[in-house]
């Protein structure tokens, strides 16, 4: 997590060759309706394709990242975050993981990439998750 951009690390998954990683700021959300959404970023790097996309996430999203994380552990593949709002992942608990990133409904690019998580993959990102929800609802 880093304090002075106020951006918190809501998940990773990585390997040597790969990653896709999304990033949370706290500060300046949005509000609409009763929900505040914060601004969050999709970055994908590999030495093939490697790019940023954003979205807008709010505090029902975050915990649903977290139920999301349950049907990773019980090797369900998970969309998040759910609505037609922007980007999107889409993760399947293979053998490498897949993870698929996709810009819908902006420029309707997706991309999977393959990445070969260490094991301690679940537990490191329950870690991220729940220093990012704490920080957002802190913030």
């Amino acid at each position: 997590m880093n304090d002075e951009a106020r951006c918190a690390e809501l998940l990773t998954f990585d390997d040597s060759a790969q990653s896709v990683t999304v990033n949370v700021m706290w500060d300046n959300a949005t509000v609409m309706g009763e929900e505040r959404y914060y601004t969050a970023e999709i970055v994908l790097q590999s030495a093939f394709v490697s790019g940023r996309v954003g979205l807008q996430v709010s505090l029902a999203d975050l915990d649903e990242w977290g139920r999301c994380l349950d049907s990773l552990e019980a090797d369900n593949g998970v969309q998040w975050p759910a609505g037609d709002r922007g980007a999107w992942l889409e993760v399947v608990p293979d053998d490498p993981v897949e993870v698929t990133v996709c810009d819908s409904p902006s420029t309707q690019i997706s991309v999977c990439v393959p990445i070969d998580v260490a094991s301690d993959w679940l537990e490191k990102n329950r870690l991220k998750w729940d220093a990012a929800r704490r920080a957002v609802a802190s913030g």
